[in-house]
């Protein structure tokens, strides 16, 4: 894999923490918990109880660096992260990402203000809606890595 083999050769210091990053982050369980604990965004919102704030910024600052370097690229999630970041570094490879991204945060965004207004319908739909685009989102990202790598179909 060369995405978790080399996050320590050359490059900007930028480049090599986000290798560094996206090599702990591609691990399945961080990409799969960073995913399922998304509706705890708008927990402060709906509870305008900012202290809720600080340990879920903490979660999703260290979500994506505790686990260890993923060392398969078989686990879907593994592949759509370290897809992510191959168009992180190159957006151009698949410039629809950056519209299923805005309107994946368009999702996420109704959520936020469903949680503001205290609306637990356009809560929830926002949350699934942001989620779902998520995993297409994902989707085209596995597919991206698998085009880089040349070993799936």
């Amino acid at each position: 894999m060369p995405n978790a083999a080399t996050a320590s050769s050359g490059g900007s210091a930028g480049d090599r923490f986000r290798r560094w990053m996206f090599a702990r982050h591609a691990h399945p369980v961080s990409a799969w918990s960073r995913w399922a604990t998304t509706p705890l965004l708008v927990v402060p919102l709906w509870t305008r109880d900012w202290r809720h704030a600080v340990p879920i910024a903490v979660w999703m600052a260290i979500n994506p660096v505790v686990t260890p370097p993923v060392r398969s690229d078989k686990n879907f999630a593994t592949r759509a992260i370290l897809g992510e970041e191959q168009w992180i570094a190159d957006p151009k490879q698949d410039p629809g990402s950056a519209g299923l991204n805005a309107v994946g945060s368009a999702g996420l965004a109704a959520a936020a203000l469903g949680a503001w207004t205290k609306r637990p319908v356009p809560t929830v739909l926002g949350l699934a809606w942001s989620m779902t685009v998520t995993m297409l989102g994902w989707r085209r990202y596995a597919d991206l890595y698998d085009r880089q790598s040349g070993d799936r179909g």
